[in-house]
């Protein structure tokens, strides 16, 4: 009986995670200075383009756009996130921790401080690739058998990179620092191109899925997965080269959000368990859901004032990791 049983949880998690995510999303199309309800959300985005109302324009040029791009940027964290844990076994790894996000974030406002808009997002992936790099070449030619040292090495190079995001905000013009600090503490305010970064999400999605089954192996230790066939070193590489991505794409579009990538794999391990073919995608959605949820607290909450999103993050995320903490113990 047990086998049925937990595949019925898991299906019962699954359906309750893509409804959250629906829900989210129709909250943040409804939620905001002007109400729209859910009949004027229905014929915004259903109805008669011809037809232009006030609630149309709301709904189409400005929520729709933000709201899937801050679904596509915590999908992103948060797969980073459980795909970093599994290969390198710590539940404590995540992009902001490692440093990779850091990295990207430096790339991201070197080009910024340049002026060069479009080299954002290439400026992004470098400083995100250069990061996993330093973090692997300071562990040691074996860090991916000590995860723990691995760990430090990234808590480590995360911290040269604040200091090196320090410097870049003390050299730059003072117009230009106020939206840096901000856009640095996460900022959806200027999302209206949702479609690179959920294709970025849709690739990564894709990608992880076809690897997920050795990464299952992967997760019971590096000499259990050798014997069982699995190429580690292609596995290794391609899951760091996807955590990478993820966190440029995720820090291109809406800055530097922590504590996605920590809790949303860290939680639904606890329900799901540690099947990353079932883990991917949900954490995908959950993940989405979160980050909607806080963006949308983020421009209501203090209306007509918008609180950076990263600050709703991370008010979020403290008290669910020390939850969830308490509750695995």
């Amino acid at each position: 009986m047990r086998e049925p049983l937990t595949a019925a949880r898991t299906i019962v998690t699954i359906a309750v995670v893509a409804g959250i995510a629906l829900g989210s999303l129709g909250a943040a199309l409804m939620v905001g200075s002007v109400h729209v309800d859910a009949r004027g959300v229905f014929d915004a985005l259903f109805g008669d383009p011809a037809r232009q109302t006030m609630s149309t324009e709301i709904v189409r040029a400005l929520r729709l756009p933000r709201a899937l791009c801050a679904f596509a940027t915590g999908g992103l964290l948060a797969m980073a996130g459980a795909l970093m844990q599994v290969v390198l076994r710590n539940p404590l790894a995540d992009p902001y921790v490692l440093g990779i996000s850091g990295g990207a974030a430096v790339g991201a406002l070197l080009a910024i401080l340049a002026g060069v808009a479009a080299a954002v997002a290439p400026a992004a992936f470098a400083g995100a690739a250069v990061s996993t790099l330093i973090v692997f070449a300071l562990a040691g030619a074996d860090a991916a058998r000590h995860s723990t040292r691995l760990l430090l090495t990234g808590v480590v190079v995360a911290a040269g990179w604040g200091a090196a995001i320090a410097l870049i905000l003390t050299l730059a013009p003072s117009a230009q620092v106020k939206g840096m600090l901000y856009w640095l503490l996460g900022d959806l305010g200027g999302a209206t191109r949702p479609l690179p970064a959920l294709l970025a999400l849709a690739l990564v999605l894709v990608v992880a899925t076809t690897i997920a089954r050795s990464l299952n192996r992967l997760a019971r230790g590096i000499d259990h997965a050798a014997a069982l066939g699995v190429d580690v070193a292609r596995v290794t590489l391609t899951t760091h080269a996807l955590c990478a991505f993820a966190a440029a794409a995720a820090v291109m579009q809406a800055g530097s959000i922590g504590f996605v990538g920590l809790i949303v794999p860290h939680a639904l391990r606890l329900a799901l368990g540690n099947d990353q073919r079932v883990l991917l995608p949900v954490a995908a959605l959950a993940g989405g859901a979160l980050v909607v949820c806080a963006d949308t607290l983020a421009r209501t909450l203090f209306a007509p004032l918008q609180v950076p999103v990263g600050v709703i993050t991370a008010l979020i995320g403290v008290p669910t990791f020390l939850w969830l903490q308490r509750r695995a113990r």
